[in-house]
């Protein structure tokens, strides 16, 4: 979603959809989004706290924030995004540790993003331009609505043309890719080391974690290692 602009009958249409989102329930499993980082980042059910209501702005961050990642996390995350200086506004006040954040898709690099303490902390070391992260024990982040950056090898690379990047989450800490046997270019499944040999490498998982079928007692494993329902 670009920047809210256009006629007062746009503006107010996209303003009811994204409130008429924000009050509705849950009817999700666990997933969050399935599609690229779009403006579908307003399609997802979700509660909302009461300071959205007169301000369509806010409203529509917030439902874009609580899209990129998993409904069991984002319904009580606190939303923020920065704010003049690198400070943190918050948009939403949320229960648990995790931190959503809508992003901005006219900026490469700044996609929608919910992350726990740690992985928030990583990022914040990497905007903040530090050597290395800070984080003392590995961080979790979720882009479920895709992303683009400017580079897939140099952390502060801010010049170079956008590569778009699918849905995926990722594992904030240091690994080592000719150690663990792990890809280091960019792809459309599996998982790759981004910034593979500096400080900042980590494990960049794509998709989902629920993609595929569920296992239950009974189901029949084929070859394929596809569960498939008995009967």
């Amino acid at each position: 979603m670009a920047d809210i602009k256009g006629t007062e009958q746009e503006y107010r249409t996209l303003f009811g959809a994204a409130t008429g989102i924000l009050r509705g329930s849950d009817t999700t499993r666990s997933g969050g989004a399935s599609g690229s980082f779009s403006g579908a980042a307003i399609a997802l059910p979700q509660a909302a706290g009461p300071d959205w209501k007169d301000d369509p702005e806010t409203a529509i961050k917030i439902s874009r924030a609580i899209r990129s990642g998993p409904s069991i996390l984002t319904r009580d995350a606190t939303v923020a995004e920065l704010g003049s200086g690198g400070a943190m506004r918050v948009l939403r006040k949320g229960t648990n540790e995790w931190i959503c954040m809508p992003g901005n898709e006219n900026v490469v690099g700044d996609p929608p993003m919910c992350a726990d303490k740690a992985g928030m902390q990583w990022m914040m070391d990497a905007v903040s331009g530090k050597p290395a992260p800070t984080n003392a024990v590995p961080g979790l982040c979720y882009m479920l609505c895709g992303a683009t950056q400017h580079s897939n090898d140099t952390v502060f690379d801010k010049t170079s043309p956008a590569i778009p990047i699918g849905p995926h989450w990722m594992l904030l800490w240091p690994f080592d890719a000719k150690h663990c046997g792990l890809p280091t270019t960019v792809r459309d499944a599996g998982a790759w080391i981004m910034f593979a040999g500096t400080p900042y490498a980590y494990l960049h998982i794509c998709g989902t974690p629920w993609i595929g079928n569920e296992y239950e007692p009974g189901d029949e494993a084929r070859w394929t290692m596809q569960y498939v329902k008995a009967g």
